[in-house]
């Protein structure tokens, strides 16, 4: 006999609002030029602040480069990337280990190994190593705070929503539409469904399709293409039948 107190909810993994969104492709190259701006003007100025904006510019786009949920990404360490045999021009920062995923209800938090896929990450990370988290601490931290301590949600969000006013974005953009829009950008670059949900570390497809925001220039090209397709397939067997 089945009751409500002795079986299992079986209930979808979302951590989406219906009001939130992803980046479009230009206006997350925007938000990251504007963070770099910020981060050339307040050190150019001689005033203090300038190793947390570098940090948060450089978090914003590790953030986007694997996916990564706010939790995940404050828990990184200089330790946790490592080579991908099969990717060799990414150098040692070819994978990273994400030691802190989402847990399951009454579970310790989910490891997964995210394999990096722009070219221009590896950059990004060697830089900052180099030129600022060897400024502020000699720890194992990627994103260490002023303080020593693990970057608070807040310190970044402040930092976000300030950006997002700059430049007069639209509403339904927060820390998470970093992560919608890894998996939205992929979809619309061609990249196989599959690959996008194990690299988001959703155990369902479901789940990794409430992430994607495709634009409507996608959604038209992928629907002229299958009919492209088809009467392509059409046209060539009438010829053969004929």
């Amino acid at each position: 006999m089945f009751f409500e107190w002795n079986t299992a909810s079986h209930v979808q993994d979302n951590e989406q609002s219906p009001a939130k969104r992803a980046f479009t492709k230009q206006e997350l190259q925007d938000f990251f030029d504007h963070a770099d701006d910020r981060v050339a003007l307040v050190a150019a100025s001689a005033r203090k602040g300038w190793l947390p904006a570098y940090r948060d510019a450089t978090m914003f786009k590790v953030a986007y480069s694997y996916g990564l949920r706010f939790n995940e990404l404050r828990h990184l360490q200089t330790v946790d990337f490592s080579r991908n045999a099969h990717a060799g021009e990414f150098g040692r920062y070819g994978v990273v280990q994400v030691r802190y995923g989402k847990a399951k209800k009454g579970s310790p938090p989910k490891r997964r190994g995210v394999l990096t896929v722009f070219n221009w990450t590896a950059e990004v990370i060697t830089d900052w190593l180099a030129h600022g988290q060897a400024c502020m601490s000699d720890g194992l931290d990627l994103f260490p705070s002023e303080r020593g301590a693990l970057v608070a949600e807040n310190t970044l969000l402040r930092r976000f929503r300030r950006y997002c006013r700059d430049l007069e974005l639209p509403d339904g953009l927060d820390l998470h539409s970093l992560r919608r829009s890894y998996a939205t950008h992929l979809i619309e670059d061609g990249w196989d469904a599959k690959f996008v949900q194990d690299q988001m570390g959703h155990d369902h497809a479901s789940t990794t399709s409430l992430y994607t925001c495709v634009s409507s220039d996608y959604r038209v090209s992928t629907l002229r293409r299958a009919l492209d397709s088809t009467i392509t397939n059409a046209l060539a067997f009438g010829e053969e039948s004929s």
